[in-house]
């Protein structure tokens, strides 16, 4: 069966460096950085202080006070980001059969607030009086579920939950099963709303998170002295169409999708296997998956996550994969601005690279100082430039061991 091509034709997102996708993207550009004090409770007497939380955002602004309410923070989230694809691509039912239209969005905790919100409530009140929407509102495949009654996609609707791979996963899902023939139109991405005490209390406990408290010093891919993630939150939802569906009703076109790999380490709860190959499998694949060569590579967003495991690792996954070419490519890591979004984090480096290539530019890895010899690649230290770019990869990898990687090639008529 010929493969069908699958291109980028909407953008939307909510992250903490800005409330929509370009919004996100000029900040980007301009290097901010969203790490700041925890805000969404009070931290005092944790070891932790810092998150990278999504700010001045009211749901309100977006829906009626009743559907905020019936929505937990990551599905506000993730439902605002699709509106704003639709919106962006110009895109309505009209155009289209709602059940060749499918929705792919990922959380990796969904409703974590929530859960601890009403386990209070529990203890305290009696369990029987527990709220009766924590359940359809806290649950992982919400966010999907929700962008589908808002938008009427009637084809498949589903929730990958693989950790900080999900977003990654979901637009790969997406793009094969546009490719394949089984839809015509996907939203996909992901969401995630985890800045609890909860979760900040236990990525702590297991040391993956930093415990610097200077903003500017906290995640920092690559850099030697990086100590652990800094947790993010946000969403960021793509509009995946067929071409000739977007062609035909005239669509402006972001970006090509072209190939996606998917592996798992098998080798541990959380930590990579030490030299990669899970990783570097992924990148294989979703090369060999787009027909291309390794030295076609211009730009990687790196999974980056700012752990001193992770980093070398992806680092020595590039080498293993690249050779020679790892040392003329550029690889950054966008989570020096946004964060770990978890089960966002692949959607929203998915959008970024999409504009990357359509404006020519290699975002930073910010707030770069001190050169570490097991990430010795270029990491686009601090400044972001121009340059000529025809193919960007994507990786993400996650607890569990999933590892993801996308392929997006330049749009050219």
């Amino acid at each position: 069966m010929e493969r069908r091509r699958v291109v980028i034709t909407g953008l939307g997102a909510v992250t903490p460096i800005g409330l929509t996708a370009m919004e996100s993207w000029q900040a980007v550009k301009d290097g901010v950085c969203g790490v700041a004090p925890i805000t969404q409770f009070d931290p005092t007497g944790m070891k932790v202080q810092l998150a990278a939380e999504v700010k001045g955002f009211v749901p309100e602004n977006y829906m009626s006070k009743p559907e905020a309410k019936r929505m937990a923070r990551f599905t506000q989230l993730a439902v605002v980001s699709a509106k704003e694809a639709l919106e962006n691509a110009g895109f309505t039912l009209d155009e289209a059969e709602a059940d060749r239209c499918g929705v792919i969005v990922s959380s990796g905790i969904g409703g974590l607030f929530l859960t601890e919100a009403e386990h209070d409530k529990g203890k305290e009140k009696g369990w029987d009086r527990v709220s009766p929407f924590y359940i359809p509102m806290g649950i992982c495949n919400m966010a999907a579920g929700q962008i589908a009654i808002h938008t009427g996609f009637r084809g498949m609707c589903s929730c990958p939950v693989t950790a900080c791979t999900g977003g990654t996963n979901a637009v790969g899902d997406a793009f094969h099963y546009i490719r394949d023939g089984y839809a015509d139109v996907m939203l996909c991405g992901g969401a995630e709303s985890a800045v609890t005490p909860l979760a900040i209390g236990a990525f702590t406990s297991m040391k993956a998170l930093t415990q610097n408290p200077d903003p500017d010093r906290a995640s920092i891919p690559f850099d030697a002295e990086r100590s652990g993630f800094v947790l993010g939150e946000g969403a960021a939802i793509l509009l995946l169409e067929e071409l000739e569906h977007a062609k035909a009703r005239g669509a402006r076109i972001y970006a090509e999708v072209v190939g996606y790999g998917a592996t798992c380490d098998a080798y541990h709860m959380t930590a990579p296997r030490p030299d990669g190959s899970g990783g570097a499998k992924a990148m294989e694949m979703a090369i060999a998956d787009a027909g291309a060569k390794p030295e076609d590579v211009d730009y990687i967003n790196a999974h980056g996550t700012s752990t001193p495991l992770n980093d070398a690792g992806e680092t020595a996954a590039v080498k293993t994969v690249f050779g020679d070419h790892a040392y003329q490519l550029a690889i950054s890591s966008t989570k020096s601005m946004t964060g770990h979004m978890l089960g966002a984090a692949g959607a929203v480096e998915a959008l970024f690279c999409a504009l990357a290539l359509q404006e020519g530019f290699l975002p930073a890895t910010i707030h770069y100082q001190v050169p570490d010899p097991a990430c010795d690649l270029d990491v686009v230290p601090n400044q972001g430039r121009s340059a000529d770019l025809r193919y960007a990869l994507s990786n993400s990898l996650g607890f569990g061991g999933h590892n993801g990687s996308l392929l997006f090639k330049k749009w050219e008529v």
